[in-house]
């Protein structure tokens, strides 16, 4: 099942949420921890939280989809986006509202923008890769 809309548009891609939400209803798994998300996007549509597109991810990872997971999850996604937009104000928002779940790019973060963001794509792909697995995500 792959990914890139929903991973691109979480990223700061050119992508539509809409699309994103409509490619990741187009092609559902079959496990049942999935389920009720799946269901709940259905019913909020557009509107639904990035934080439910994050959990969805982190459930077909075969990972918890704990606060603190997802919170690490939206984060990586919120600096990588600002670091691809050239958003300076994005990063440091981003470090201030959830500096605990990257504590481990703080020493980056007066790295180029290219670098950080890479740093943070990278990040969220190992997040998102299932236990196990030596495969990219996006």
């Amino acid at each position: 099942m792959g990914f890139e809309l929903v991973d691109g548009y979480l990223l700061g891609e050119p992508v539509s949420k809409p699309d994103a939400l409509a490619a990741l209803l187009a092609e559902r798994s079959l496990d049942l921890a999935a389920a009720p998300l799946y269901r709940g996007l259905e019913a909020v549509g557009p509107r639904a939280a990035d934080e439910a597109f994050i959990a969805l991810r982190l459930v077909l990872a075969g990972r918890a989809p704990s606060d603190e997971h997802v919170r690490r999850v939206r984060a990586l996604a919120a600096l990588a986006r600002a670091c691809a937009n050239g958003d300076a104000a994005g990063v440091v928002r981003a470090f201030k509202r959830d500096g605990e779940f990257l504590d481990d790019l703080a020493p980056l973060r007066n790295v180029p923008p290219d670098e950080l963001g890479a740093a943070a794509r990278a990040a969220f792909v190992r997040e998102l890769t299932p236990a196990g697995s030596s495969g990219q995500s996006s």
